[in-house]
């Protein structure tokens, strides 16, 4: 069993064990919480399996708390952050998957329980804190895909919008009810209009209306509508896509794709140019392009 530090976490013992590398076995991820950050009683709301397989880690993190709608509160926060951390320290990772205990939602937002309780001098910490596990998700070194089962509201929205690609039960609903709330949407919200346009997002922070799956994939909001009943193989069907691509190519691809976000596009192209170029200082083309070769002319 080797040891992986999870960086700059200040709310974990900074200890995360991983097995020892096992084909096609899936393992738990041990990640320990302070006293201070954890859930009362001890608790735990962050399940993380490891998979290791021959070509890689697939991690799942799944948010258990069903008996509040898996709503995020700063315990859900602090324990996502130290999974997220160590994950990303794990140069054998592949691809993500980001998931909730199946029932009537997959995240129904930020903990209204703890939120009435904010106020001028505490709410900014409690808003940095979300942004902080966003931030994570989108800066992760591997794809992460959101496997929506139910309400994904507000704050799920935005960690949903966060992640790389979005993959919903038929049954899901989707919205930014927070002016509904008294609060405007805010954070990772902004990511919105990159998704479905600016006009489609002012809808949904304006006025806090809920839409359903096909709505939501018709404008772009996820990648795939299926049946409840099909949901684990369509997102399985990704990770595998994933996985059989080059990892360093993937890895790549992925920075690239966040930077598209930031940069204007002369700059943009530039610095594709620049990744393209630092893909050939590994093996991987050859090997991939090569393999590629060899399957064609054995047609």
């Amino acid at each position: 069993m080797r040891t992986v530090l999870p960086p700059n976490c200040e709310k974990c013992h900074r200890r995360a064990l991983f097995p020892a590398h096992t084909a096609d076995k899936v393992v738990l991820l041990d990640i320990t919480i302070s006293a201070a950050a954890s859930a009362p009683n001890g608790m735990s709301y962050i399940q993380v399996d490891c998979d290791r397989q021959t070509r890689g880690s697939v991690y799942r993190l799944t948010v258990s708390r069903p008996q509040r709608l898996n709503a995020l509160d700063s315990n859900v926060l602090n324990e996502l952050a130290c999974a997220l951390a160590a994950i990303a320290a794990d140069e054998d990772a592949r691809v993500a998957v980001l998931a909730a205990t199946d029932g009537k939602a997959w995240i129904a937002g930020a903990d209204i329980d703890e939120m009435v309780k904010l106020d001028r001098h505490n709410a900014a910490a409690f808003m940095q804190r979300l942004h902080g596990v966003c931030k994570a998700v989108r800066e992760l070194p591997v794809p992460v895909i959101a496997r929506i089962s139910g309400y994904c509201l507000g704050a799920g929205l935005e960690l949903a919008a966060s992640c790389d690609l979005r993959i919903a039960s038929d049954d899901s609903r989707f919205g930014m009810p927070e002016v509904r709330l008294g609060l405007p949407s805010v954070i990772e919200a902004a990511v919105l209009p990159r998704l479905v346009g600016l006009g489609r997002a002012r809808e949904l922070v304006l006025t806090g209306r809920l839409i359903d799956a096909h709505e939501a994939h018709s404008w772009g909001l996820v990648e795939g509508v299926v049946p409840r009943a099909g949901l684990e193989a369509r997102v399985l069907e990704c990770v595998q896509q994933i996985v059989g691509a080059a990892p360093g190519a993937v890895r790549a691809q992925k920075e690239l794709c966040r930077r598209w976000e930031e940069l204007p596009l002369s700059a943009a192209i530039t610095e594709s140019i620049e990744a393209f170029v630092r893909a050939y200082e590994s093996d991987e083309p050859h090997t991939y392009m090569e393999r590629f070769l060899r399957r064609r002319k054995n047609r």
